[in-house]
């Protein structure tokens, strides 16, 4: 007689459950899954108009481009070893740039660009530049035709340029005593000169920062040589800090300054000579305000030797005073509703800085806590952003 067959015991309850689970897990995954592929299907559809430029060490990929006039975006990918920049030139003046951009990052540029040829930078600048074409279109034509008049802005583009004349005369005034106390061999007077000549320089950096070569040998970072603080291109204001701060020696120096001292004199010369459009005036102070709220603030690289980044920074806040001043005028007769957010935003930030003063000086950067940085970048991204009402309520949004 056989055995009867064994009947299979039933599921033990943890299996049952451990069956369910695996099942409920697929589902979340598959769920997941479609979730992420959605996503990355919009951020696709959103991004579907920028255009994806891509440094290296020693070029871009591509580097010559064309696009319709108008709004464009450039996606700036860095595959190089070090932050770099990536600028859009006409001819010596800086329509669009991007500082600071991270190895293996990236970073968008958004341009609002008029028919022409322009040349761009990438990366180091002993890179070779490449070219960007901007071809006109029907939209730019209308704009073109509608530009509103210039007479009402004359008064302000002209008190500007006195305002340039002045503190170039400074600038120049500031360079040339450090480069006293350099070649008399006295360090501690030039580390002290070398404050108010910076401030002096900030005082016209969204002006100077239009300048791209003079700009460059005046306030080039070492991160934009090849060989950092030893290359022998590192010039102007951040090779005197380095050796004034960081190494304590007043070594070489001299030329340095001679070669500053000519470079902010040809600076002014410069700064008068080129005509400044009125749909510029305030974007500069703007594009200054940006930087400082992205990069500057946050990294402190800008004053890296010295720390003294809260004294460059009240003297950018003392330009976008004088801009908003000298707009006044048509702001009050065609847009007053802006003006009391603009100078709240102006408040604001003066008294975040005034707050991190020590005895009444600035305090050094290494000091201010990761906190009182992003309070910092806060106030300035505020400001500009309030600035960035003006052009549009004066008729001058889309001639930049």
């Amino acid at each position: 007689m056989s055995n009867p067959t064994p009947q299979s015991a039933p599921p033990s309850r943890a299996l049952r459950w451990g069956v369910a689970g695996s099942v409920v897990v697929m589902i979340a995954a598959g769920g997941l899954f479609y979730y992420a592929s959605q996503l990355a299907a919009t951020k696709r559809q959103v991004n579907h108009n920028e255009i994806a430029v891509t440094i290296h060490a020693h070029a871009c990929e591509p580097n010559a481009l064309t696009v319709p006039a108008g709004r464009a975006s450039f996606r700036i990918v860095n595959r190089s070893d070090r932050a770099v920049e990536w600028e859009i030139l006409d001819g010596v003046l800086v329509v669009e740039e991007r500082e600071n951009i991270a190895p293996g990052l990236s970073q968008v540029i958004n341009a609002n660009l008029q028919p022409g040829d322009y040349a761009i930078t990438c990366g180091l600048l002993s890179n070779p530049r490449g070219t960007l074409h901007v071809t006109p279109t029907a939209e730019s034509d209308a704009q073109a035709k509608a530009k509103p008049s210039m007479v009402a802005f004359i008064g302000p583009l002209s008190e500007f340029r006195v305002y340039l004349s002045g503190q170039g005369g400074a600038l120049i005034k500031a360079a040339a005593a450090l480069q006293q106390a350099i070649e008399a061999g006295d360090l501690a007077q030039a580390q002290a000169l070398y404050v108010p000549a910076r401030e002096a320089y900030q005082r016209l950096a969204p002006a100077a920062q239009r300048l791209a070569e003079l700009d460059n040998a005046i306030n080039a970072r070492a991160d934009y040589f090849e060989k950092r603080e030893q290359d022998p291109a590192f010039n102007g204001f951040h090779r005197l800090e380095y050796s004034l701060f960081q190494q304590r020696s007043l070594d070489g120096l001299a030329p340095v300054a001679q070669r500053l001292v000519t470079d902010v004199t040809t600076l002014k010369q410069q700064l008068l000579a080129q005509s400044l459009p009125p749909e510029q005036l305030v974007s500069i102070v703007v594009r200054n305000l940006n930087s400082l709220a992205d990069v500057r603030a946050v990294s402190g690289e800008e004053e890296r030797y010295s720390h003294i980044d809260l004294n460059g920074f009240a003297a950018n806040l003392q330009v976008a005073r004088k801009v908003v001043d000298l707009m006044r005028p048509l702001l009050t007769k065609s847009a007053a509703d802006l003006l009391p957010t603009i100078d709240s935003a102006l408040n604001a930030f003066d008294a975040e800085l005034n707050g991190l003063k020590v005895d009444n000086q600035y305090a050094r950067y290494d000091s201010v806590t990761d906190d009182q940085r992003k309070q910092i970048a806060d106030k300035a991204k505020a400001l500009a952003a309030a600035l960035d009402g003006i052009d549009p309520a004066l008729g001058l949004s889309g001639l930049q």
